[in-house]
């Protein structure tokens, strides 16, 4: 599977499944800081970012608060995953 997680005005392409929120914020945690050598946790690994997609292929979007705003690029991208019906899920949410 293929989706995206958005990070304020960062976002990743992500192969995996569509996360929980425990792991979401796991995976934020683990991506935002470069940590040269460090290697992934186990719980995390079945999560990649991926640096060339299609975006006719994404079947799942967290939006996750961050730093800044959600730029133009990646609020269109989330708009036509709407109207394609995927869901966009809010990491602010308990549960999805």
């Amino acid at each position: 599977m293929l989706g995206i997680l958005v990070l304020g005005e960062n976002h990743f392409i992500v192969r995996g499944p569509l996360p929980d929120r425990a792991i979401t914020l796991a995976l934020v945690r683990h991506w935002s800081v470069i940590q040269i050598g460090a290697t992934t946790p186990p719980a995390l690994d079945r999560w990649s970012i991926s640096s060339r997609e299609f975006r006719e292929d994404l079947e799942w979007a967290v939006v996750t608060p961050g730093d800044g705003e959600i730029s133009q690029a990646v609020a269109e991208l989330l708009g036509e995953l709407s109207a394609r019906g995927v869901a966009i899920h809010d990491s602010r949410s308990e549960s999805w």
